[in-house]
């Protein structure tokens, strides 16, 4: 037989095998229910949904070399089941199918997360927790543990989270400043944040207590107080705000009332009199000069 026509039907044979194990069909959908995010302890079903004609799932963690397989349940899905979840299980997670016409692809990542792993940080809203709208809103979530980052989730019907990496303040905490940006008048929303370590991203800590924020709307703005203000670092004493310019005082014309009208006549008369007397006074002096002189 010749040698070319076997290699290449080794060939073929090899790359219809690499085919069947990388996966040609099309991938599975994967998600957990209650969530992906779960206190330690509490159970947990993850569920891997492929095509029709499936006959097996199979389930793995990244970095774990192990697989749990589970024959097929209705509708094309599979339900893997975690009693009491620990950090053990947190981690990545993909499934894959498998059927008579070979291996699917394999899923999109599911990030599972154990909290309550390590001590609540503190959150606390900068400047404070009254808020208006248009306001841009700062939350600080601050902690005396070496975390290497901090989670901020936002509850409601569209939760959102946001991560940041941690930084270490010189009284030796580690903190996390989160620009959420401007929120909508007249909605309270409720924020919390986590810690975690660098080796371990979806093993977090105790949630912060809520933090909760009404926004108001905006409200006329009230006139300068005139009470001192003091500058903190200031030794001087309190400092009054300075005047602006175009004040009430300067801009009001004065009230001349009739009396001003008054003595200000006569202060003209006294000095017309005046102006006459001195005008006679320099005339009689000349006339006895000249008379002296004849």
């Amino acid at each position: 037989m010749p040698t070319v026509p076997v290699l290449l039907c080794l060939g073929l044979s090899l790359h219809m095998a690499l085919q069947g194990l990388t996966g040609t069909l099309p991938k599975p959908t994967l998600w957990a229910k209650p969530g992906s995010v779960l206190p330690w302890g509490s159970s947990v079903s993850i569920w891997c949904q492929g095509n029709v004609g499936a006959q097996k799932y199979n389930l793995y963690r990244e970095g774990s070399p192990r697989i749990s397989e589970m024959s097929l349940l209705l509708n094309n899905k599979a339900k893997f089941s975690i009693p009491s979840i620990n950090d053990g299980h947190a981690g990545r997670y993909h499934c894959y199918y498998q059927s008579t016409a070979g291996l699917s692809e394999h899923s999109d990542a599911l990030e599972m997360v154990v909290t309550g792993i390590y001590s609540k940080p503190s959150l606390s809203a900068l400047p404070s927790h009254a808020m208006t709208s248009g306001d841009n809103v700062t939350l600080q979530c601050i902690t005396r543990q070496q975390f290497a980052g901090f989670i901020l989730t936002r509850e409601g019907g569209d939760k959102l989270s946001w991560t940041l990496n941690s930084r270490r303040l010189t009284n030796g905490q580690f903190q996390a400043l989160f620009a959420v940006g401007h929120l909508i008048s007249g909605h309270r929303w409720t924020f919390r944040c986590y810690g975690h370590y660098k080796r371990s991203p979806q093993v977090w800590s105790i949630p912060s207590d809520p933090l909760e924020l009404m926004v108001s709307e905006s409200s006329t703005p009230s006139p300068p107080t005139t009470e001192p203000i003091t500058t903190p670092g200031c030794t001087e004493g309190p400092i009054s705000p300075p005047s602006s310019l175009g004040s009430t005082a300067a801009s009001q014309p004065q009230d001349y009332t009739v009396g001003n009208l008054i003595h200000m006549g006569l202060a003209g008369l006294v000095l017309v009199a005046l102006g006459i007397l001195l005008f006679w006074d320099q005339c009689h002096q000349r006339r006895t000069q000249d008379a002296a002189r004849m």
